[in-house]
């Protein structure tokens, strides 16, 4: 059994790496198990299997960049970090924590997991990205703060963000109301976000300018969109027909994040997903990127992680047993 003493900095106060009243150091000791942890001033005295000590120490140096770069840990922020080392895919949770998206009255965006860190480069480096995972994970919040950072940086001159109306059946005429009546109860999800990253007060300006357009689906058909930042959230609910309008609306200078969740559709049942089918059909297509998040990118509640889990098992398990009976029926 090998013994390492790892040193935090005299300048960083020890209880900044091991929590208020322990709670980080007590996530330590649960990951690592194996390791027996003893804090003496502002020391970790480690014992136990070399390659297990050295990642905990890869740790600590972590989240010690983490805190030099000006971040207070956290409970969540430290809970991650020890996925990313634990899992051995040699993500650095300091550069995942550090990548400020967007600021706005004082709050940051920025991806929390290795994932939503690779699907915000994903966004960079393409003119079409497909953000695909279970509710939570962060692909539209991130999708919309990707499109208000280009409005600031004036890449783009209009931000347009769309989503299908199922419960309508996109027949909005047919709804009592105003257009905004209709149209909010689909749509408020990203007004929501959208309040996050823009000063309230100047939303209703930036919309009534056109600056900032929030549409259902049906509202792109026979549009060509220029120089826009163009999110399709809730993508599980359209039709390949719809999936393919939606997709030749892309003009000159625009960049489009497409997302949703395969596993949630809602379409009637001989509709079939366009998000199911697009992979295989603009697979390999350059430029187009698909990104898949899963419960461990899940920026909610600990537990919706465990929710996602939990029924992912169940449809695994019910197909599987569906399969069996179909087998046995035609034995």
């Amino acid at each position: 059994m090998d013994k390492v003493v790892i040193s935090v900095p005299s300048a960083i106060p020890m209880v900044a790496i091991t929590g208020p009243a322990d709670s980080y150091l007590r996530q330590f000791e649960k990951a690592f198990a194996h390791l027996t942890i003893t804090v003496r001033g502002n020391e970790f005295i480690v014992r136990g299997e070399e390659s297990e000590i050295q990642t905990f120490r890869s740790l600590v140096n972590e989240l010690l960049a983490v805190i030099r770069g000006g971040q207070d840990l956290t409970d969540d922020s430290v809970r991650r970090s020890i996925t990313m080392m634990v899992n051995g895919t040699g993500d650095h949770p300091a550069e995942v924590l550090s990548l400020n998206i967007l600021s706005n009255r004082g709050k940051t965006i920025r991806p929390k997991t290795a994932n939503q860190k690779r699907y915000v480069e994903a966004i960079d480096q393409n003119t079409i990205t497909f953000g695909i995972g279970p509710a939570g994970t962060g692909k539209t919040y991130l999708a919309m703060a990707k499109a208000v950072q280009a409005l600031q940086a004036k890449q783009v001159n209009r931000i347009i963000l769309t989503r299908p109306a199922v419960e309508a059946g996109e027949r909005l005429g047919f709804l009592p109301g105003t257009l905004h009546e209709k149209i909010d109860p689909y749509l408020r999800p990203l007004f929501d976000a959208l309040h996050d990253m823009v000063d309230p007060d100047a939303i209703p300006r930036l919309m009534s300018a056109g600056t900032i357009e929030v549409a259902p689906l049906a509202y792109m058909r026979g549009r060509t969109l220029n120089d826009s930042f163009i999110i399709l959230d809730e993508a599980q609910n359209t039709s390949p027909e719809q999936m393919k309008m939606f997709l030749t609306r892309l003009g000159f200078g625009s960049k489009m994040v497409i997302t949703g969740d395969i596993t949630q559709v809602d379409l009637p049942g001989n509709v079939q997903s366009g998000l199911r089918i697009v992979n295989g059909i603009l697979d390999g297509v350059d430029d187009i990127a698909f990104m898949e998040l899963n419960s461990e990118d899940v920026v909610r509640h600990r537990l919706v992680s465990h929710i996602v889990d939990a029924y992912a098992s169940w449809d695994a398990d019910r197909g599987a047993r569906t399969t069996v009976r179909h087998v046995h029926r035609n034995n």
